[in-house]
């Protein structure tokens, strides 16, 4: 598959500075045109996935997601995989960082294989369609006990082209200070890596934990879908 010798080749030093820096990083193309409409066009298939939600029904936003069933499309399983490989020694050091005793394996299934010991069995992967109008309020992708503290996020289509507006927005919330916002510049197939829950950040008197949240913004025209990619599976 074409984007395993792209994630290989993906500076993953300076990525990780900038993960630590201001909670996310935004990665050239991991997938090409074609490979973002076939996952794009998979959508429809329900027997792809294990649920549906609406957002509006439960005042997430507007627009919908479909949780992805196992075994995974074998694009989406590889990606996972490589992934989780490549931020696990990330993810170690902020857990030493804020006092945690939690490590993450090296292999992702020997991390899943904790998940789904603790009840946590169901798959988390999912895709994201939006429409005029529609957004994504901003919310943290917990779902249980064990929580790998990154998470990945693809973009499947082409700002400009396929929609506009919705921009990927994250905001940091430091201790006694106002909520900072950030929006990520992606492109279809760029990836962005950002922080699932909580961050450390050093200051004058030591590391503290900052709060991470992320959403999107409103869909002023066209329809946008994402792919989204995350490590611990839900309870």
């Amino acid at each position: 598959m074409a984007f395993q010798a792209t994630i290989a080749r993906l500076d993953w030093v300076a990525i990780e500075l900038e993960v630590d820096a201001s909670g996310c990083a935004v990665t050239p193309p991991l997938l090409d045109a074609g490979a973002c409409a076939a996952l794009v066009k998979s959508y429809d298939n329900d027997q792809l996935f294990r649920s549906k939600v609406v957002m509006a029904r439960h005042g997430f936003g507007r627009g919908e997601y479909k949780y992805l069933a196992y075994p995974l499309p074998d694009a989406i399983q590889h990606l996972r995989t490589m992934l989780y490989e490549r931020l696990a020694p990330l993810a170690n050091r902020w857990e030493d960082a804020l006092g945690c005793e939690a490590r993450f394996p090296p292999a992702h299934a020997d991390f899943l294989a904790t998940c789904h010991a603790a009840g946590q069995a169901r798959p988390t992967p999912l895709l994201l369609k939006y429409g005029e109008g529609d957004y994504n309020c901003l919310h943290q992708d917990l779902y249980g006990e064990h929580v790998f503290p990154l998470q990945v996020a693809i973009l499947l289509s082409e700002p400009g082209e396929d929609f506009c507006g919705g921009e990927f927005v994250l905001t940091e919330q430091r201790p006694r200070m106002q909520s900072r916002a950030e929006v990520a510049p992606l492109r279809r197939g760029c990836a962005i890596i950002f922080a699932v829950n909580e961050r450390p950040v050093r200051g004058t008197k030591g590391v503290y934990r900052v709060k991470m949240r992320h959403g999107v913004s409103r869909i002023r025209s066209g329809s946008r879908h994402t792919l989204g990619i995350i490590f611990h599976d839900a309870a």
